[in-house]
């Protein structure tokens, strides 16, 4: 079973819909798809009522999701991480116990060419963000998928 990691800052915004996203795409008896943040800001809280409702929108049901922190064991327990920005993917590389850890390591939007390699951060923006923000997510999810 190949398992992949979405990492964002407080997982609340856009690793869990990541999260969801991929899931909904891929089979799950196959693909393990899972989130968690860099910052224990939200440990245990649901994501964000914008993120559950723009997944929702879409299809998608995120609201039973619970925020984690990102630990090195998550190393060991994925085959990739996909981290949202680079100040995301310096604070995951920081915790690698090895060339093979930071391997796992990419940028999500790297799946897309020719575009902004970096999630923006929809938190402290509007509605509109959160849509931007699903939109570069399915579009790099759905780049991703072709490779299982």
């Amino acid at each position: 079973m190949t398992s992949i990691l979405m990492v964002c800052l407080g997982n609340i915004c856009r690793s869990p819909l990541a999260e969801g996203i991929l899931t909904s795409m891929v089979d799950p008896t196959q693909v393990y798809v899972d989130s968690a943040g860099t910052g224990g800001y939200h440990v245990g809280d649901a994501p964000d009522p914008r993120s559950i409702a723009i997944a929702k929108k879409n299809g998608i049901d995120i609201s039973n999701q619970v925020c984690r922190k990102f630990t090195a064991e998550d190393f060991n327990r994925f085959d990739t991480i996909y981290v949202m920005d680079s100040s995301n993917y310096t604070n995951v590389v920081k915790l690698a116990n090895s060339e093979a850890d930071r391997a796992k390591v990419k940028l999500l939007l790297s799946e897309i060419e020719g575009k902004n390699l970096e999630v923006p951060d929809p938190y402290y923006g509007g509605d509109d963000g959160f849509k931007n923000v699903y939109n570069l997510i399915h579009q790099a999810c759905s780049k991703l998928i072709l490779k299982f």
